[in-house]
């Protein structure tokens, strides 16, 4: 299914559409319909279900694969990719491959998780999972009788038309292809794979959904991309693309409208907030943690010469790889100390002060890209530039050049630049709420401090913030 709406021209975002267990491409119609101008919808059937009901290949990795090669052979500019619960999946393993660099996947600019089957095993009672999977067994009538009672148990309401449309789908599908998903798919653990996804996220969860609902999604779904977007839908269980389709393509729309290249700072949650502003926060660490959110803690003060910024820029955003809808400047951060000789007071003996170790560092990292890649570090692609951080931290690359740094001293600058990175990444009060750091919370200002009383392994005071994993600041 791919139907730009005519008024649009060249669709300045295509957005791949990836289906659930007994679902197709046609669940995407609604949303499609809804969508704002510029966004181009490509709905693709995953090996067994509808169209491609005859495409072998039900694992992860397979339906992955087939996704990749139909993405490729589109050969889109700026795309986004959304799967909805197997599909979510299958959407989160592709992405991994995109952010790697694999060839013919650049330009993935975000996700649209819905009702996500997650990157780990999906939570399912091995009873359910039992029954299900023989349901597209037997004769037609038993097997029309499952698709009414799977789809009727899955969305609170639809029409009669978008019914007898899913129970066809259901129907469509490869018994095989159907068993194989509740066998060993939806089983199939790719968290430590997948990791932490450096895009954008709008996950979307039916407030009426069992196994995949709200508490799933923040809590198996969340922690695998940088940052994330939620909405719980009411009234939906789960096949949002059909049962809210109008909701979905909101906020969906909305979603993709942030401009490529455009930045927001990160923000912090309304909970956490509290917590700093509460009398468990003393006075001193309260406004020493909202200076890091001020915004001139992200105002560059034009110390380093712009070529050298630029490739600060460049080797931080692979060192703590960030989302342009929650981004912590970095960059302008670890200027502005040394210009001001904030350090820590200590160097390593074969590096000079703080400040001339970074300019000459970075000339050398420059240097380096031109001689071993044939480009300066900024010219190169991620895949590039990762390659040559990993030699430096290894002390394989010297810029062999009178004035620059040797091996040795591009390893030992290499790691004060992760640990300053690290430094003002986790220092600020948004990575803080997302880790549910409870620490600014030892006590207030007064005589008797409000502190902690509940040490047991795993209590947890009433008052704690609660780790967001993934979830936006």
């Amino acid at each position: 299914m791919h139907n730009p709406k005519p008024s649009q021209g060249a669709a300045a975002l295509s957005l791949f559409c990836l289906h659930c267990l007994g679902g197709s491409a046609r669940e995407w119609q609604g949303v499609e319909r809804e969508l704002g101008a510029g966004i181009s919808l490509v709905g693709i059937d995953l090996p067994g279900f509808g169209s491609a009901a005859d495409v072998p290949g039900y694992s992860v990795a397979a339906m992955a694969e087939h996704v990749a090669a139909q993405v490729r052979a589109a050969a889109p500019g700026r795309w986004m990719l959304a799967g909805h619960s197997m599909g979510a999946k299958v959407a989160a393993v592709v992405a991994r491959q995109a952010v790697a660099g694999a060839a013919g996947l650049e330009g993935l600019c975000g996700l649209v998780l819905l009702a996500g089957s997650p990157p780990g095993p999906e939570p399912m009672s091995e009873e359910r999972r039992a029954d299900m999977t023989g349901w597209l067994d037997g004769d037609a009538a038993h097997r029309a009788t499952q698709a009414r009672e799977f789809v009727a148990a899955n969305a609170v309401t639809l029409t009669p038309e978008a019914r007898a449309a899913a129970e066809v789908d259901v129907l469509r599908a490869n018994p095989a292809a159907w068993r194989a998903w509740l066998q060993s798919g939806s089983r199939e653990d790719w968290a430590e794979r997948v990791g932490v996804l450096p895009l954008p996220a709008l996950i979307l969860a039916g407030a009426e959904d069992g196994d995949l609902g709200p508490e799933a999604q923040r809590r198996l779904m969340a922690p695998h991309v940088l940052t994330a977007e939620h909405h719980d839908l009411p009234h939906a269980r789960h096949l949002l693309p059909i049962e809210a389709a109008s909701t979905v393509a909101r906020l969906i729309t909305r979603f993709a409208a942030l401009p490529p290249g455009e930045t927001q700072p990160p923000r912090i949650p309304p909970h956490y907030r509290a917590l700093l502003e509460s009398g468990r926060t003393s006075t001193a660490l309260r406004d020493a943690l909202l200076a890091r959110v001020a915004p001139e803690a992200d105002t560059r003060r034009a110390w380093l010469p712009a070529g050298a910024y630029a490739v600060l820029e460049a080797a931080l955003d692979r060192v703590i790889p960030q989302s342009p809808h929650a981004r912590i400047d970095l960059a302008a951060r670890i200027e502005r100390s040394l210009a001001e000789d904030a350090g820590d007071g200590w160097r390593f003996a074969d590096l000079p002060a703080d400040a001339e170790a970074m300019h000459q560092a970075l000339l050398s990292l420059d240097a380096l890209g031109r001689l071993l890649h044939q480009d300066g570090f900024t010219g190169l692609t991620d895949a590039g530039r990762d390659t040559l951080l990993h030699r430096v931290a290894d002390g394989q690359a010297a810029a062999a050049a009178p004035g620059l740094f040797d091996g040795s001293q591009m390893a030992l600058w290499f790691q004060d630049l992760r640990a300053m990175a690290v430094k003002h990444y986790v220092g600020h009060p948004a990575t803080l709420a997302r880790m549910g750091y409870s620490g600014v919370a030892s006590g207030g200002d007064g005589p008797r401090k409000s502190g902690f009383t509940r040490f047991g392994i795993g209590e947890r005071e009433a008052w704690e913030p609660v780790a967001l994993a993934g979830e936006a600041p």
